[in-house]
Formats: C-alpha cells, sequence, structure tokens
C-alpha cells in the first residue's frame, strides 16, 4: 500500500481548511470538514480521480458543515449508482445538539442557517478505518462541547480543526466552548503525542505538536 496523502482546499467566508485523504496512488478518499460548496468538493476530486468514502467533521461550526449535505448526497448518488456501501459521515458523540441547531452552530447568525447530522457518532478512543486508512478518535471537548481530532499514527499526522491552530488555539466564545476545557484537552490529549507529529488545523498552515509545546503562547 502506498503511503497516506493529505491534501487542503481552503474554502469559505472564513478560510476553513477541508483536507482529503487518501493513499499514495489509489483512488478512495476521506474529506475531513467539507466547509462549504459541498458540490464544488465532491466535483474537484472526481476530477482528479477520487471517490469519496467517508466523511470526518472535527466539530459542528457553520463553517465546518456547510458543504456537508450537498457533499453527502453526491457521494451517495456515485456510490448507488456503483452498487457500493451508502458514504457515511462521522463526528463526535456530544456534538449531535450543535450539528442539529443552527444558532448553536452559528450558521444562523452568520446568514444561512444549517441544520444536519452525522451517521456515525465516534467516542475517545474509538478507530474509525475507511479507504484503508485507520485513525484514532481524540475528544478534545473546548472549542465546542463535542469536538474531536483524528490521530493518523501510521502518517504521524493530527487533523485538529478549530482545537490547535499554530502558536494559538480555537475560540471559546461560541456555545458550548470552554477556554478552561480546552486547554486542558490540548495538554492531556495532544501534547502527549510524539513531538513529530504533524498538526493540520482548521485554519492557517500546519505545525507540530513539538513546536506548539514550545511557542505556543497558551501554554507557559
Amino acid at each position: 500500500m502506498g503511503e497516506i496523502k493529505i491534501g487542503r482546499m481552503v474554502m469559505g467566508v472564513c478560510q476553513t481548511n477541508c483536507y482529503f485523504l487518501y493513499r499514495d496512488g489509489a483512488h478512495d478518499a476521506i474529506v475531513v470538514d467539507p466547509a462549504d460548496k459541498g458540490a464544488n468538493i465532491y466535483g474537484a476530486l472526481q476530477k482528479n480521480g477520487f471517490r469519496v468514502t467517508g466523511i470526518l467533521l472535527t466539530h459542528g461550526h457553520f463553517d465546518h458543515i456547510w458543504g456537508l449535505d450537498a457533499l453527502r448526497d453526491a457521494a451517495n448518488a456515485a456510490a448507488e449508482a456503483e452498487g457500493q456501501e451508502p458514504v457515511k459521515v462521522y463526528a463526535g458523540e456530544n456534538e449531535r445538539e450543535l450539528l442539529k441547531s443552527a444558532e448553536m452552530n452559528v450558521s444562523a447568525a452568520a446568514g444561512r442557517a444549517c441544520s444536519t447530522y452525522a451517521d456515525v457518532y465516534v467516542k475517545e478512543g474509538q478507530e474509525i478505518t475507511l479507504a484503508g486508512m485507520t485513525c484514532k478518535v481524540i475528544a478534545t471537548p473546548g472549542h465546542t462541547a463535542g469536538g474531536v481530532c483524528y490521530y493518523f499514527e501510521e502518517a504521524g499526522f493530527l487533523v485538529a480543526g478549530d482545537t490547535l491552530f499554530a502558536e494559538s488555539v480555537g475560540r471559546t466564545d461560541f456555545p458550548t466552548g470552554s477556554m478552561s476545557t480546552l486547554v486542558r484537552s490540548i495538554q492531556e490529549k495532544l501534547f502527549v503525542l510524539p513531538e513529530e507529529t504533524k498538526v493540520y488545523p482548521g485554519h492557517g498552515e500546519s505545525t507540530t505538536i513539538g513546536h506548539e509545546k514550545k511557542y505556543n503562547p497558551y501554554f507557559g
């Protein structure tokens, strides 16, 4: 099998990172946080020879889910036409309410109310295998109550959503947010990972666990 690769599309009003993961030489891909224009995400991947076989959500804020339903619909239409299993969406077990509520996920205030759902709600330590790739769910409440990160140990990287940024952390002033909880999540769940672990955040450029332990101003 080829090594795990990660690509990025920067999308929407908040310049959100929508990631896609695949094995080198393979056609099946996982999409993380379809930020907006789900049909465009699907079309771009299809044009480049990829088939969407799973969708992971780090959390349920509007700028990470606006493209979800259109992407899920397009992927499922293709799966049905090919006689494949339906494409499933995964999210943290404590994110149900936020995904459903346009007020809690801030989509109503952002001008385009959105209520959606995941097909599978995952919990701390659970492993997910999609497209021949396995990741471990790390529950990191704080930015939202049900926020999670996905750790691909084989590839040595973490898809962190809005939990941890390059020399910053996610905001906590939206519904279900808590700064003390977020800081604890990062210290206890993420900073125990190998220092060379590459971190792919929901906004901005990538970093490493080692760099953040040393230079992130939220941790002294």
